[in-house]
Formats: structure tokens, C-alpha cells, sequence
């Protein structure tokens, strides 16, 4: 191999050394936004999170914001985003947990329900909070997918016969409603438990 191809190789590789760089380094910066948008929302409420705030907590400056995010809209739906994830991640431990398929669903209900006790803003952001995040259409996100799926995956296993798709989200709809209802102190406090047991009873009860 010639000195000049040797050369060439070396300036190639060199670049792609740099701009690998440089998307690390992007995603870390979008990685300390997001961080950054959880944590004030968790400790002050979402209200409390703009960019001028942002951009101070990281000492960057607005414009270096705005080149990751577009707007605090952006901010908010890359932070739904990773919640699915996490939530995915939850859904999928619980499940595989289970001892019997007949289990996953308590197991499954009992995760989410801590899920959304446990982040509440983060759990704003991916189902209250205005989003241009499409829910059971073409374009939905992976994320998205793969939390509703694991919630699936616990329901079909006691289906019977019975619609499943229609079953989880019926059975997501009863979890949402309760935690928000529970987190708003509409509904008497220590039995979440209890609740949710009684709500996953109704699922795993045959059809007629």
C-alpha cells in the first residue's frame, strides 16, 4: 500500500474519529436538557421548566439550547419519550418476573401503577401535557409501542378468547385514571394496593 493511500486512510479515519465525536458529544448535551427538564419538573412542576431556566441551570446559552431543541415543545416530547422507554423497561421486568402467565397481570398492573406514583411529572409529560406524540397510528413512536405492547403482552395471557388489544386498553385507561385520581387526593389515601388488585380481579374474570 502506497505512502499516499496510507495517507488518505489515516485523513479518513481521523475525520470519522471526530465527527463520532461530535455526536457523542450532541447526545450527551441533549441527554443534560432532558435530565436537566425532568429533574426541575419533578421538584417544582412543569411550569417552573422554560429555556431561559434551562439554559441557566446548564449554563448554556439560549441560542446553544435551541440548536438541540426547537422549543420547550420539543424538550417536553424527548422527555415523554425516554419516559415510554423507561416505562417499557418497567412493564417488561415486572412481566418476565411473573411466576405464571396468569400472574404477569397483577405484576404488570402493580408496576405501572408504581410508575406513575413514582414520577409524576415525568408521567405528565408523556400522557397530560399537549404533545404532537401520535398514540395507535402509523407514525407512533417505538417507545410508545413497546410500553402499550408489554401491557399487552400481560393481558392476552388471560384473555380467554376476549379482545385483548381492546382489554389493554381498557385495563390502561382504569391504571391512568387511578393514578391520577389517587395523586390528586380524590380518592382515600393507603389503598392503591387494593385498588389495583380489585381492578386487575375484574380482568382476569372470563367474559360471558
Amino acid at each position: 500500500m502506497s505512502i499516499a493511500l496510507l495517507a488518505w486512510l489515516a485523513v479518513i479515519q481521523s475525520g470519522m474519529g471526530i465527527e463520532d465525536r461530535r455526536q457523542r458529544e450532541r447526545i450527551a448535551r441533549r441527554q443534560l436538557i432532558t435530565g436537566t427538564a425532568r429533574a426541575l419538573a419533578e421538584s417544582e412542576g412543569w411550569d417552573a421548566v422554560t429555556t431561559r431556566r434551562l439554559s441557566t441551570e446548564i449554563e448554556y446559552s439560549q441560542p446553544v439550547l435551541y440548536k438541540h431543541f426547537g422549543s420547550m415543545d420539543d424538550i417536553v416530547e424527548a422527555v415523554a419519550l425516554e419516559g415510554f422507554g423507561e416505562l417499557a423497561a418497567t412493564l417488561r421486568a415486572a412481566r418476565r418476573g411473573s411466576a405464571a402467565p396468569d400472574d404477569e397481570i397483577g405484576r404488570v398492573a402493580g408496576a405501572y401503577s408504581g410508575f406513575a406514583a413514582k414520577n409524576p411529572a415525568l408521567y405528565d409529560a408523556m400522557f397530560t401535557r399537549p404533545t404532537r406524540l401520535h398514540f395507535a397510528a402509523e407514525d407512533t413512536p417505538a417507545p410508545l409501542h413497546e410500553a402499550f405492547s408489554e401491557l399487552r403482552e400481560a393481558v392476552a395471557a388471560i384473555a380467554t378468547g376476549r379482545d385483548a388489544e381492546t382489554l389493554t386498553e381498557v385495563l390502561w385507561a382504569a391504571l391512568h385514571g387511578l393514578a391520577l385520581l389517587s395523586r390528586n387526593d380524590r380518592l382515600r389515601p393507603g389503598h392503591d394496593a387494593d385498588r389495583v388488585a380489585a381492578l386487575v380481579a375484574q380482568f382476569r374474570t372470563p367474559g360471558s
